[in-house]
């Protein structure tokens, strides 16, 4: 898969250390987005925040979800019942024994987290994110 931005894992790990070290990202925000590792739940930032605002890549900027649309799973981690249209790709992933769907930032292919078919109305979706890969704006 290609995405409009392209950077090598030197370049993308430079980047994401960068803002970890202004306190921008957390320490997993590489790990997380170019390894596709999975923070431990309840323990990103964003899991209990409630502020209006909207969440963007945390290594491309983009604008992936609303405020408005997020809700508490109890699953640990920050859930979105739908992402802003074109922002988001998708992709099986077969991992740990399991079969899900991947969610992909559409800007930069930084692994964000999994869609799973268990969320409430009207989509029916649950976007479970890490937090590691966000950014929240205010509005």
């Amino acid at each position: 898969m290609t995405f409009p931005i392209e950077k090598s894992d030197a370049e993308w790990r430079a980047l994401l250390t960068e803002k970890i070290a202004r306190g921008d990202a957390e320490p997993l925000a590489f790990d997380v987005t170019r390894r596709a590792a999975t923070e431990p739940p309840f323990t990103g930032r964003y899991d209990s925040w409630w502020q209006p605002g909207r969440y963007h890549c945390i290594a491309c900027g983009a604008h992936l979800f609303d405020s408005d649309t997020k809700f508490d799973a109890g699953c640990g981690w920050p859930s979105f019942r739908q992402a802003r249209p074109g922002a988001i790709v998708e992709r099986i992933d077969r991992s740990h024994g399991m079969v899900r769907t991947e969610t992909l930032c559409a800007g930069c292919g930084a692994h964000l987290g999994h869609v799973f078919d268990d969320g409430p109305p009207p989509t029916g979706l649950r976007f479970c994110m890490n937090s590691a890969a966000l950014q929240w704006h205010p509005l």
